[in-house]
Formats: C-alpha cells, sequence, structure tokens
C-alpha cells in the first residue's frame, strides 16, 4: 500500500498510543466496488462473517453504514457502540467502538491495483478490557479480522453485496 492509502489514525489511537494494535491484509482478484459494497453493507455481516452478531441501526439509519452512521453489534462477545468516523467511498472507512472498558478504532483501506484489491483493516484498542483480552488471548483478533477478510473475500465474490 502506499503512504496516501495508510490509515488516517484519530488522536489518541495510534498503534504507538494503544496497548492493543492488529494489522490484517489480503489481496483479492476483486474490483473495489464489489468488495466496498458487502463492506458497508453491516445490517448483513451476520449472514456471511461468523463474529459479527445483531447488528442494530441508530436513528433509524442504514442498511448501509455511512458517515456518522451510529450502530451497537456484538463482536468477539462484546457488545459495542460504533459510530463511522471515516468514509470515504469507495477506498477508506473507519468507526470507532465503545463500551465500558473498552475504546477502539477499525479502519479500512481498500486500494485498487489493476485486476485486484488491496484491503487492510487496522485496529487500536485502550482501556482495561482490551489489555485484559490481550493477556488472555493475544491473537484472537487477528485471527477474527483475518476471517473477516477471508469471509468478505468469498460474499464479494458471489457478487451479492
Amino acid at each position: 500500500m502506499t503512504d496516501a492509502t495508510r490509515i488516517i489514525w484519530p488522536s489518541g489511537f495510534w498503534p504507538d498510543q494503544c496497548p492493543v494494535h492488529v494489522r490484517n491484509e489480503r489481496s483479492m482478484p476483486l474490483p473495489r466496488e464489489a468488495i466496498w459494497d458487502c463492506l458497508i453493507r453491516a445490517s448483513t455481516w451476520p449472514s456471511w462473517y461468523p463474529n459479527a452478531h445483531a447488528v442494530r441501526f441508530k436513528d433509524g439509519i442504514g442498511p448501509n453504514l455511512s458517515l456518522g452512521c451510529k450502530f451497537q453489534w456484538r463482536t468477539f462477545g462484546v457488545t459495542i457502540e460504533s459510530t463511522v468516523i471515516e468514509f470515504d467511498p469507495p477506498q477508506r472507512i473507519g468507526w470507532d467502538g465503545r463500551r465500558a472498558g473498552l475504546h477502539v478504532y477499525h479502519a479500512w483501506v481498500l486500494e485498487a491495483r489493476g485486476s485486484q484489491t488491496q484491503v487492510l483493516t487496522e485496529e487500536t484498542q485502550r482501556g482495561w478490557l482490551a489489555r485484559l483480552g490481550q493477556l488472555v488471548s493475544p491473537s484472537r483478533m487477528y485471527r477474527g479480522h483475518a476471517l473477516w477478510l477471508e469471509c468478505l473475500e468469498k460474499k464479494a465474490g458471489a457478487g451479492s453485496g
């Protein structure tokens, strides 16, 4: 990925400022728009990504994510309240996530490379729950995000975003 397509971290969420940082990347033989369409349709995540549950939009917004969109969902066994704080179709999206003891920032960057799309996802976490999760299962989030990328590629490849 080029410097222009790296994560734009909000204040306080740079990887060196957080006890938890996970980075996953995957090249997909698909057009960026097909991947984007699946990624922003959060209401369908539970049907194709086994670590997403009970996605509910706040304020009557949805089924697609958009700038300022608020949604609640369950992932890694924890219910999270999220707000989309970066939205630049079809290349960048990022949301925060909050609950007691946990504050996260999760970002995605999609870079078109000919017939391929390079998909980068990174997440940083702060709070006692983040530190506890890292201590108990240090590679759990990396494995979960690798699965998310794999499932995203399959879903986007099926052509039904």
